[in-house]
């Protein structure tokens, strides 16, 4: 393993994301010297790697005190193509007009590190609503929308992501339900189930994006039963709304039905 290693080091991109990394961690400007001590170099070593970085945009120098520190660019690169943005960007609109039809909030989520990660939120618009906060993340095995992930990964990666997930302590009654719940799903194309997170809350999870590796994103209604204003509404009609909305959002996106 060394010996691969050895063989396809490149020492000067090493010293370069060194000193990027190394800038990242630091709340103030660095001189030459502190940036060479803190990533274990000698000056003359980081010179012709700093001028460089100079130049291409990637650190700042200061004209007065010398020292060095980032520029905006990597921001700039990270944030030029992101497809979670252009996600949201193709879903904004179809899943706010979704929240304002059945009255229920909504959101959408990816996969992120074996977890739900949600990456959009649409308000009720009545005045008692759930909010699932975009940015949080919860466990696969215990979320609707997280079921839905599951339920079209391949073997291997539905092991791998089961082992991080706790569903290897259930016993072998409760397996055999959870696996015919996954297999379910995949045959349905949706799921309907009592939150096993909140009490007083019915998770209506979709599939939106579907592709070889799996689904890329999920929209789930939260829908509130304890305190529901629209009671007169079922399941299955709402089901039908946020099919109708997954739809939209895959022609959006350029997804094929």
């Amino acid at each position: 393993m060394k010996e691969k290693e050895s063989k396809y080091n490149a020492p000067a991109l090493d010293k370069g994301l060194d000193i990027l990394e190394y800038l990242s961690s630091q709340s103030t400007p660095q001189s030459q010297t502190d940036i060479a001590a803190g990533i274990d170099k000698t000056p003359n070593e980081i010179y012709r790697m700093l001028t460089t970085l100079e130049s291409r945009g990637y650190i700042l120098r200061d004209e007065i005190s010398g020292k060095y520190r980032l520029s905006l660019k990597l921001y700039h690169l990270s944030h030029r193509h992101s497809p979670i943005d252009e996600l949201r960007r193709a879903a904004q609109y179809p899943v706010e007009e979704l929240a304002y039809q059945i009255r229920q909030s909504c959101h959408m989520s990816i996969l992120y590190m074996r977890k739900v990660l949600v990456i959009m939120h649409a308000k009720s618009p009545e005045p008692i609503a759930l909010s699932v906060e975009e940015g949080n993340t919860f466990p696969l095995s215990l979320t609707a929308s997280g079921k839905v992930f599951l339920a079209y990964m391949s073997d291997s990666v539905l092991r791998e992501s089961l082992q991080e997930n706790n569903v290897d302590d259930l016993n072998a009654s409760q397996r055999k339900t959870f696996f015919d719940t996954l297999k379910k799903i995949k045959s349905d194309g949706y799921y309907i189930k009592r939150s096993e997170l909140a009490e007083g809350v019915v998770d209506i999870a979709v599939p939106v994006s579907i592709t070889a590796q799996g689904v890329t994103a999920c929209l789930t209604v939260s829908r509130l039963t304890t305190f529901n204003m629209n009671k007169g509404i079922e399941n299955v009609e709402i089901l039908a709304e946020v099919l109708k909305c997954a739809e939209k959002i895959r022609a959006r996106i350029g997804q094929a039905p």
